[in-house]
């Protein structure tokens, strides 16, 4: 299986800091070939050998924004325990409601737009509801939580031009971490 072509910017491109613009429906052919080769990327990222054949860092999701195209969209592919994945192609999302609970990823989380090793933690709701329209333009409620739940609202930041590295404390990377629960 070929792995697909697509380009991922650089954390120093000014674009990631720019908020995205909603999309109307019927997305046009190149944008569902984009979501769906995206998707296929990411699966195959998550594969050891795949990502070692080809040089590339294992992702989870990926907004457009990052391809270059500052459309209100991202795609997900969660891997399950049997190898099998969940795919989702999210479309103009909003969060309709979240958990007190914050939670952070332990070994702290990571973008396919930055290309370095970052300190520190980066607070997350635990639980949250999500209203999208999928690919086809049928509106969606999903309640995600875990990582499933950090790779939505990470993929949201994209979307509203904020990067995972922006929301980290400069001077305190690991502030209130005894706050938050890790996972």
């Amino acid at each position: 299986m070929k792995l697909p072509e697509i380009k991922i910017l650089d954390e120093k491109n000014k674009l990631l800091h720019q908020q995205s613009k909603e999309v109307t429906f019927p997305l046009d052919k190149e944008t569902i070939k984009l979501a769906k080769d995206t998707l296929k990327y990411l699966k195959m990222s998550q594969d050891e050998k795949v990502a070692e054949k080809y040089n590339i860092r294992a992702g989870m999701g990926m907004a457009f924004v990052q391809l270059g195209f500052l459309k209100r969209i991202f795609v997900i592919a969660s891997e399950n325990d049997d190898h099998t994945f969940d795919e989702y192609i999210v479309v103009n999302p909003k969060i309709i409601s979240q958990s007190e609970e914050l939670i952070y990823v332990g070994e702290g989380e990571g973008c396919l737009s930055v290309n370095r090793e970052v300190e520190g933690i980066v607070p997350r709701y635990a639980r949250i509801t999500v209203q999208f329209y999928d690919i086809n333009g049928n509106l969606q409620t999903i309640r995600v939580r875990e990582d499933l739940s950090v790779a939505f609202q990470h993929e949201i930041d994209h979307l509203n031009g904020i990067l995972f590295v922006d929301k980290i404390d400069k001077k305190n990377p690991y502030k209130n971490a005894s706050k938050m629960r890790e996972i």
